[in-house]
């Protein structure tokens, strides 16, 4: 078998999409890991062997097969040598939209039916050998994100949902989770990833916290969507929207993550919310390894985002003690940050989705300007009149903070 090299996966299927193309992932047949170094490639696989072409630097891989040998995404067993077909390779691969290939003289290998899905907007798994892998249930969904006007094949679904009751997410390591669902929130539409999820029951073992929110129902007067999980949704695509990044993301989907954990018999109303969904935050945050300032900027968020809606009521006392409770003095970025993911939560209501997205949001900057005034207080020039009553240091401060913001405000309100 000549040696042969083609271009495989995303690339081909951005081409035919039409998207961007970021990145080319190659595969060759007919070769061995001799001929390659004698080209002047250079190994970089470990556990199959890749090579970086001594030009581009692209990767171009051997053509392999697997063989599953225990459970999770680590037990495989993969196979090389120049007599493995380019469809032996394809056949390994998630999606039929992305084992296909094109040769170097442009022509398309489609032996799976990969451009008729993608014409038909269709996820449909290659083979049962998609059961082997469950990371491949978080990639699908994140391609959902990517592509959202396309759907799951039945018998596609059916399988996730099967490898999901036999407890091959349950493998996942927390790393692998977070990396593939962080990447999903920062696609075009993120609710398209987590409706995949749920629809399989993965959502359910891997963020419990946020599956309990469907079902749980909120007063129609302030959320005509009602349902906890809806609203959750229409955040986070409005975050996506506006091309917030991540932490910002990740803190409009927590922020009312309390609500799954009020008393029943109260709903609608979930009184004390903002104080419970810090501790799911964290622990959420703890388990799958979510970085500290996804973290923290959610935990604040799900704490404050009640006081922020209630910005114009505030007094200049509460406002400034809300500064101090969420470091704004030495943080006031990611205080702006608290802010955006904020008024995500107001704008992701309901269904008359115009009239939501474009009134006024004024609590943003009303509390960004009364931040401003509060920072522009000399600390140090209080500090130094009370040099024998330095105890008194930190009420001075503040009630000069208190001055400023009540000064700024005033305004406004006039």
């Amino acid at each position: 078998m000549p040696m042969q090299a083609y271009v495989v996966g995303g690339a081909v299927r951005d081409a035919l999409l039409g998207l961007p193309v970021q990145d080319h992932d190659w595969v060759v047949v007919g070769a061995t890991p001799e001929q390659m170094v004698a080209k002047g490639f250079r190994p970089v696989g470990k556990d199959f062997p890749v090579f970086l072409h001594p030009d581009t630097h692209e990767e171009y891989a051997l053509a392999r097969t697997e063989r599953k040998t225990a459970p999770g995404y680590h037990g495989f067993v993969f196979h090389t040598s120049p007599d493995v077909k380019l469809e032996d390779d394809l056949i390994r691969r998630d999606l039929t939209i992305n084992a296909m290939a094109r040769a170097e003289d442009g022509s398309i290998v489609d032996p799976y039916g990969g451009q008729q899905d993608l014409q038909d907007r269709v996820f449909r798994h290659v083979s049962d050998a998609f059961a082997e892998d469950p990371v491949r249930i978080l990639r699908l969904a994140r391609f959902a994100a990517r592509l959202p006007d396309f759907r799951v094949a039945d018998t596609t679904l059916a399988l996730m949902r099967k490898m999901v009751d036999e407890g091959e997410v349950d493998a996942l390591v927390p790393e692998r989770v977070w990396q593939e669902f962080s990447r999903g929130l920062m696609e075009q539409k993120p609710s398209r990833m987590i409706e995949v999820l749920r629809d399989c029951g993965a959502l359910a073992r891997i963020l419990p916290e946020l599956d309990a929110l469907w079902g749980v129902p909120q007063p129609p007067l302030h959320h005509p969507e009602v349902d906890t999980g809806v609203h959750m949704m229409l955040v986070i695509d409005y975050a996506a929207e506006r091309g917030y990044d991540l932490a910002v993301r990740f803190a409009a989907l927590m922020h009312d993550l309390g609500k799954g954990v009020t008393p029943a018999e109260h709903w609608p109303k979930h009184h004390g919310h903002e104080g419970m969904g810090p501790r799911l935050i964290q622990e959420l945050s703890k388990r799958l390894r979510v970085p500290a300032e996804c973290r923290d900027l959610a935990v604040m968020t799900a704490r404050e985002h009640g006081n922020v809606s209630r910005a114009m009521e505030l007094r200049p006392n509460t406002i400034v003690t809300l500064f101090e409770r969420c470091d704004g003095f030495r943080k006031p970025e990611r205080f702006a940050q608290m802010l955006l993911a904020s008024e995500c939560d107001a704008r992701g209501r309901g269904h008359e989705t115009h009239e939501m997205r474009t009134r006024d949001y004024p609590q943003g900057p009303y509390l960004l300007k009364a931040l401003a005034a509060a920072r522009a207080v000399n600390a140090g020039e209080i500090a130094a009149c009370y040099t024998e009553n330095r105890e008194k240091i930190p009420e001075a401060v503040h009630a000069a903070r208190v001055a400023a913001v009540k000064a700024a405000l005033g305004d406004v309100r006039d």
